[in-house]
């Protein structure tokens, strides 16, 4: 098989989601490609450079939205990259990490339309900035915690499991009279869905952003 980057990359963002990113390495990648470690190096500099290379992978894969209105756009964009994310957690952990950055042009694209969209609503140069960085947290965290939750479900989470569970837990200990904030909304929390609240929320802060450019 003729080896090129984007086959390298592909595979040990495979590998990565697999094996998480301790398990990824040079020589397990040579070997799920079928070729000498040394090979790899025609393609990527050295593993920072691979990690760098298979989050813009991610990034690259998020279609650009057409042209149209700005909040359109920016809901396009940011429920794109979840579903990237979704698809490949390893990645955000990598980034919340600082263990990689999308150093790629199309990955460049990606946050250049964002921003645009972010501009086109109406806010300045730092709105936009602060816009940006508050709709990636959002994605990173739904992301995040969606990974953990069926990780820890599958048991896979590596953390020994309690007697109680964390839902009968709270049940027990909130009480009508002693929380009764919490006592009332606490069904609600319990039956909460990771999708449903990622929409929910990047209602809020598309909501806001129009708000605060307005």
């Amino acid at each position: 098989m003729a080896l090129s980057r984007e086959k390298v990359l592909d595979a040990a963002l495979r590998l990565a989601s697999e094996q998480g990113l301790a398990g990824l390495s040079m020589r397990k990648l040579a070997a799920e490609l079928g070729v000498e470690a040394m090979s790899l190096y025609n393609h990527v500099a050295n593993k920072g450079d691979l990690l760098d290379g298979l989050t813009a992978r991610v990034f690259e894969s998020v279609p650009l939205p057409a042209p149209g209105p700005w909040d359109s756009r920016l809901r396009e964009l940011t429920v794109g990259l979840y579903a990237a994310f979704s698809r490949y957690p390893v990645v955000v952990r990598a980034l919340a990490t600082d263990q990689a950055n999308p150093r790629s042009v199309g990955a460049l694209k990606f946050i250049d339309a964002m921003l645009a969209a972010l501009l086109d609503a109406g806010l300045d140069e730092r709105g936009a900035a602060r816009g940006y960085r508050s709709l990636m947290g959002l994605v990173f965290g739904a992301v995040l915690t969606e990974s953990v939750g069926l990780s820890g479900a599958s048991g896979a989470s590596g953390v020994e499991a309690r007697a109680e569970p964390v839902g009968d837990w709270f049940q027990r200990l909130v009480t009508a009279r002693e929380l009764p904030a919490l006592h009332r909304v606490l069904p609600s929390m319990l039956e909460g869905d990771c999708l449903q609240d990622f929409e929910f929320q990047l209602d809020l802060v598309i909501g806001g952003l129009g708000a605060s450019a307005r």
